[in-house]
């Protein structure tokens, strides 16, 4: 028995001394370009870009293989921020996904009608950002602090329990607006 026990332990540090070299000798370094556009994305993964999510975008704009204006929960802010780091010129949100969001200056959240809601936990699966709690057949309620707005959870829900709704300006949520890129070159132009 107790051979069985050390002969399991060394087998067990062998085989974990192997993964580690393992890991340390084939480890692939990932885009350092990648990880830059990446950490600049709203990380909603909600698929407004047409790609799969926020990673797969990112590798796409540093391959050069899809445009910096794509990103409809990210706005012009992280359009500009994305132009800065890639050098590109920032230009304004694609107007095909940008007809698909109502108004980009108001943001809003998700609100169940507890109420009228079934626990289907369609909406759950839907969310990708997890904002959404709840179980199987019971209520379920969003945590607006998560909540990106992005509307996916609206077309799975069967009893459309689900509103958007603005959030109310106040000293948290309230932002400054940034002056348009036609007003910024004009500045830029008197400046020098």
């Amino acid at each position: 028995m107790l051979t069985t026990i050390l002969v399991l332990c060394l087998l067990g540090t062998a085989f974990g001394l192997l993964l580690g070299y393992a890991a340390q000798r084939f480890k692939v370094e990932g885009d350092p370009v990648v990880n830059e556009i990446d950490a600049l994305l709203p990380q909603t993964q909600c698929g407004q870009c047409s790609y799969p999510g926020c990673r797969p975008y990112a590798e796409a704009m540093a391959n050069e293989e899809a445009d910096i204006n794509q990103c409809p929960p990210g706005g012009e802010a992280t359009i500009n921020a994305l132009a800065d780091l890639l050098g590109r010129e920032a230009k304004p949100l694609n107007p095909e996904l940008a007809a698909n969001q109502p108004d980009t200056d108001i943001k809003t959240v998700a609100v169940i009608d507890e109420q009228t809601c079934i626990g289907c936990t369609l909406c759950i699966q839907a969310c990708p950002v997890d904002a959404i709690l709840g179980a199987s057949k019971q209520m379920h309620t969003v945590i607006a602090q998560e909540c990106t707005g992005c509307d996916l959870c609206l077309p799975p829900c069967p009893v459309d329990c689900i509103d958007m709704v603005a959030i109310k300006t106040d000293l948290k949520t309230w932002k400054t607006t940034y002056p348009d890129q036609t007003s910024r070159q004009e500045w830029q132009r008197m400046a020098s």
